[in-house]
């Protein structure tokens, strides 16, 4: 049997437990939350499936190497003792990516610079050719972590950002990230056991997210190529077994998800990417403002989206978000509303109180992600009866 060994899998600020949980679910070893990424341990087989599996994780890192590092000189001899050879040929290409915490060095082009130079010259000394640089589709993607003095250089699993799912073709003025989508939906508690909408999805991510965890379907089913497929050690016969049990562990799903959006032109998009991600006959998407609608469905309704800020639409938030209060208050009746926004301000226009808020980033902006408990009559009415019963 393969040996296990450490991985980090990065992720946004918020997300650390919720993916530490889905790791664990997953079966890894060894989990540790950190600050934006979790630490874990496993096999070959499982960081295949942690790519192709995880959610919230944007990417999956494999450390092979530690050193310390004072200076450029220091920096060169530490990527030079390395056998470069185990991970890349010369006639692939290669990128690093540099992450700095360090009075020693502050400039993350250079020591990319000086990095790249140790690989090249170690080829060329060997070899007499070199590896190219391909800073757009790199067969392999280094990614160098300095904290202080210490030097972390690790492979980069992935390749392209996890949230680059496969799905999204078509998007529109201000999409949400994949990643940030499905973290939001399993913040707020959704399992798939119950009827869901987004009434302003845009582009659909969130619907594409919420189809996908109901049915328990892996996040990256849909993606062209991961990081690992170029490496020296790829193994495909692995890889499709992997990908045989995750799909066997998808389920069946009997409520409804729907979207709605009023620009025609996010509707045929959504449409779209949900033809994509191969979900059709889960979601239904309409032509419909949420402020003329109410809720359709009998018993809990689930719901979250993503509505504009004002940071690239331009409307009246006062306005705006007063209608949001206004249409959950008179016609979703049992339904948990969350939502996300940057317009921290806008919030005290919407005339109800939350009962949650978590503290996200959406980009660079500081979010919040917000819940609305809407009970079906009123609260007080709510709990006289929980006291009768």
């Amino acid at each position: 049997m393969e040996d296990n060994f450490k991985m980090i899998a990065k992720t946004f600020f918020g997300f650390e437990e919720i993916l530490a949980k889905e790791l664990q679910m997953l079966g890894a070893q060894e989990v540790e939350q950190g600050v934006r990424m979790v630490s874990f341990k496993g096999d070959k087989g499982f960081m295949y499936k942690a790519n192709l599996a995880l959610r919230t994780a944007l990417k999956i890192l494999k450390p092979v190497y530690f050193f310390r590092a004072y200076n450029e000189e220091s920096l060169y001899k530490g990527i030079m003792s390395m056998d470069w050879s185990k991970y890349l040929n010369a006639n692939q290409s290669f990128v690093i990516d540099v992450t700095i915490h360090s009075d020693h060095f502050n400039h993350s082009q250079f020591v990319a610079l000086k990095a790249k130079d140790a690989i090249v010259d170690q080829f060329r000394e060997r070899y007499g050719k070199r590896p190219d640089i391909d800073k757009d589709f790199p067969d392999v993607r280094i990614n160098l972590h300095i904290h202080a003095d210490q030097c972390s250089v690790a492979l980069d699993t992935s390749g392209a950002s996890l949230h680059q799912r496969g799905y999204r073709t078509a998007t529109n003025i201000a999409p949400i990230n994949e990643v940030l989508a499905a973290g939001m939906l399993l913040l707020s508690g959704w399992d798939g056991q119950g009827d869901f909408l987004d009434p302003m999805c845009g582009s659909g991510t969130l619907l594409a997210e919420a189809a996908m965890i109901a049915c328990n379907i892996p996040a990256n089913i849909n993606r062209k190529e991961f990081g690992f497929e170029k490496w020296n050690d790829w193994d495909n016969d692995l890889f499709d077994m992997i990908v045989d049990s995750l799909m066997k562990k998808t389920r069946e799903f009997h409520y409804s998800i729907k979207g709605y959006d009023k620009a025609p032109s996010a509707v045929n998009k959504a449409k779209d990417n949900i033809t994509n991600a191969n979900l059709d006959e889960y979601v239904t998407v309409e032509q419909l403002n949420f402020f003329e609608t109410e809720k359709e469905t009998r018993g809990p309704l689930h719901m979250v989206f993503n509505p504009p800020y004002g940071e690239r639409l331009d409307i009246d938030m006062e306005r705006f978000y007063r209608e949001i209060g206004d249409t959950l208050k008179q016609g979703y009746p049992g339904t948990n509303a969350w939502f996300i926004t940057a317009n921290l301000e806008a919030l005290k226009y919407v005339g109800l109180k939350p009962s949650r808020k978590i503290k996200l980033f959406n980009g660079k902006l500081e979010a919040r992600l917000v819940k609305y408990e809407m009970y079906e009559g009123s609260k007080r009415t709510k709990f006289q009866r929980e006291e009768e019963s």
